[in-house]
């Protein structure tokens, strides 16, 4: 949402990202947890959907093995990554100089 001029407003609980403009600052918000809380629903949400479509019958049947597994974790971990470098790019401030 706008508010006048070039203000912008946030709905009350959103989270915002910090600012940085260099991609080792980045990094660290990464790695201090910045994008856990906005991006762990997105990711379980999603994780459940991709994991419900492709491998839910062998999950239903009992029949899943190791490498099925982690096919599971990774339709949890690429959602979370992706949601996470989303939340950090509406962060991003111009490079100073």
């Amino acid at each position: 949402m706008t508010k006048g001029r070039g203000r912008t407003s946030h709905p009350a609980g959103a989270a915002v990202c910090p600012a940085w403009s260099r991609r080792p600052e980045a990094i660290r918000l990464f790695a201090r947890g910045v994008t856990l809380r906005p991006c762990v629903p997105v990711a379980v949400v999603v994780g459940i959907v991709l994991s419900a479509a492709n491998e839910g019958p062998l999950l239903a049947a009992g029949d899943l093995a190791w490498p099925g597994w982690i096919r599971v974790a990774v339709n949890f971990i690429v959602p979370f990554l992706v949601a996470s470098h989303g939340f950090l790019r509406g962060g991003r401030a111009a490079p100073a100089g």
